[in-house]
């Protein structure tokens, strides 16, 4: 996984869009935050006025004086809390709303990326990018204009309002803050940077344990269990380390904020004691003076406090743009058509293929020609490129150079899903989705009938032993199909692919790992499906393959050996030798 970095200019940037759809909500927010901020900004002015009046117009200060300022005050807080609410309440929402469609971006990117991308990245990092990470996000969309907006409208009144009291005393306050500014952002970069290498550490331990539980059987039989609590505790304890030098920055980052905050009370203290004894100041100035300095300071601590919050949705925003911007290596050309259904003939013209991320190369001059309703078999060594050539049909991956044709047209001009949608796969390692026999068999083709399914099921050999199971076609199968064995499983995703009925099939080692009768039951239902059918079939067991209407031995230095069973058991070549090896095992 790409682990570019980005400035913090270019984050926000990317970042703004997402305010688009929810501009209403964003407006009324800001404007409640105004709101909030004229409570605070006008309370100093009265108590000022109340203290000069007490002590140089006594006889003005009346309780009606008092109450109408008390009026006024309670007033503002009404509208404060309605303000606050609204704030508390839509702002958040807004948050979470631009959260999820983060996320939905995010999930659907991930849906383009190629075979290489997944080859390449952990599961437990993708699932913290789009989970955990983004959590952070809510808090920052809501949050960051608001508190920066706020901030700025308190900086900006109080600067005007005590230089009308006091200039040289407000210069000397307003000196100390680009000082602390600078100080704040160097130190908040350390800070980035150690929030991004939480988020790396979360995810490669979220990684380590998806890895360990799913594979808790082999831990099991191997008696492993304290190795792997050995191997956690290892990724555990440098998540641990991270956090302590995160909060050593925190500390190091807040101490140096409460000496500025320190410092600024000195000046007012020192400063302002000193003006008042000249009388360039008056009592009740001096008090509302104290009371914006609070309010200021107040208000830098706030901004100082959002700064991990603001620094934790900067690393969900950065950690989410790494995934959006991995590349989409297989994607529709701009003149890509609908695929109409096929006959079935698939030609390869030169091809050449290697992996993009290692550059390994597996063919070169590949040239094969299979003819519509062929059954065509492929055998040889592994890596010898079998499950690459049929992998390059549907283009999980894009050849290096030549082309692959379906009845005379280059499948780069068709579109990946009328592609896809013509080509049906059973692979040896069967993945089914947590749910229900039904659901899964559905995943074919979601608009079918239950009639449709049960008729699937029945062609795959699948729905005896599923009205068996405790609730037949709603029985559930467990993560990744564990509750089934690996016949059953096998026979269910063959139903998926009845029930699709594409007029492409690719049969990949569909039935090496099966027990005897297991896979006697699987070849017959794979038999059936493959009638009318072009079909590629991948087989370590020669036996299944014996009635295909060509064989060819793949091998690293390409088809070195092509013709039905008997013509090359005939010539006794490579073929031969594996057709009799496998026997002797027998």
């Amino acid at each position: 996984m790409d682990n570019k970095e980005y400035k913090t200019k270019e984050l926000i940037k990317r970042f703004l869009p997402y305010y688009g759809r929810h501009k209403g909500v964003m407006v009324t927010d800001l404007f409640c935050a105004s709101l909030t901020t004229l409570c605070e900004l006008v309370l100093p002015m009265i108590i000022r006025r109340i203290t000069n009046m007490g002590m140089y117009n006594l006889a003005g200060l009346t309780v009606g004086f008092v109450g109408k300022m008390a009026l006024l005050y309670l007033v503002l807080r009404l509208i404060d809390c309605m303000a606050n609410y609204y704030m508390a309440d839509m702002g958040h929402v807004m948050g979470a709303k631009i959260e999820t469609d983060m996320r939905r971006d995010a999930y659907g990117h991930l849906q383009q990326l190629s075979n290489t991308y997944y080859n390449n990245t952990k599961v437990g990092q993708i699932m913290g990018r789009i989970t955990n990470d983004l959590f952070d996000v809510t808090e920052f969309a809501h949050h960051c204009p608001e508190e920066f907006f706020i901030a700025g409208i308190k900086s900006v009144v109080a600067f005007i309002v005590l230089a009308t009291v006091n200039v040289p005393l407000t210069i000397l306050v307003f000196l100390i803050v680009p000082v602390m500014a600078f100080t704040c952002i160097k130190l908040n970069r350390r800070n980035r940077k150690a929030f991004a290498k939480q988020r790396v550490q979360i995810g490669e331990l979220n990684a380590a344990i998806e890895d360990s539980l799913l594979g808790q059987k082999v831990v099991k039989a191997f008696t492993n269990e304290d190795m792997e609590v050995e191997k956690f505790e290892v990724g555990n304890q440098k998540f641990l380390d991270i956090k302590k030098e995160t909060y050593r920055y925190m500390a190091t980052f807040q101490t140096a904020t409460r000496a500025f905050d320190g410092l600024m009370y000195l000046v007012v203290i020192l400063a302002g004691g000193i003006f008042l004894i000249k009388e360039q100041i008056t009592a009740g100035d001096l008090v509302a003076y104290t009371m914006y300095v609070s309010t200021l300071i107040a208000t830098i601590r706030r901004i100082i406090e959002f700064a991990e919050q603001f620094q934790r949705g900067l690393t969900g925003i950065e950690r989410f743009l790494q995934i959006m911007d991995a590349d989409i290596e297989i994607f529709d050309e701009p003149d890509a058509v609908d695929m109409p259904k096929p006959r079935g003939e698939i030609l390869f013209e030169e091809v050449a293929f290697e992996y993009p991320d290692d550059h390994n190369r597996v063919f070169k001059n590949l040239n094969l020609c299979v003819k519509p309703g062929e059954k065509l078999a492929i055998v040889g060594p592994s890596g010898g490129g079998k499950t690459t050539l049929c992998n390059l049909i549907p283009r999980f991956y894009d050849v290096t150079n030549g082309t692959i044709r379906i009845d005379g047209t280059d499948i780069r001009h068709f579109t990946l899903k009328s592609l896809r949608r013509n080509i049906g796969i059973v692979q040896q390692d069967v993945y089914l989705f947590s749910g229900t026999v039904m659901e899964n068999i559905l995943y074919g083709a979601p608009e079918a009938s239950k009639e449709q399914v049960v008729e699937a099921a029945k062609k795959a050999g699948a729905h005896e032993f599923i009205m068996e199971l405790k609730d037949g076609y709603d029985t559930y199968v467990g993560e990744r199909g564990v509750k089934l064995s690996g016949g059953q499983k096998q026979r269910i995703s063959i139903a998926r692919v009845f029930l699709k009925n594409p007029p492409i099939m690719i049969l990949d080692e569909a039935t090496s790992a099966l027990d005897n009768e297991s896979e006697f039951a699987v070849a017959k239902s794979l038999r059936e499906l493959s009638e009318g059918r072009t079909s590629i079939t991948i087989a370590h067991r020669l036996s299944s393959i014996k009635n295909s209407d060509r064989i060819l031995v793949l091998t690293e230095e390409g088809i070195v050996e092509e013709g039905t069973h008997e013509e090359l058991m005939a010539i006794q070549g490579l073929y031969h030798e594996f057709y009799t090896m496998a026997d002797k095992i027998k």
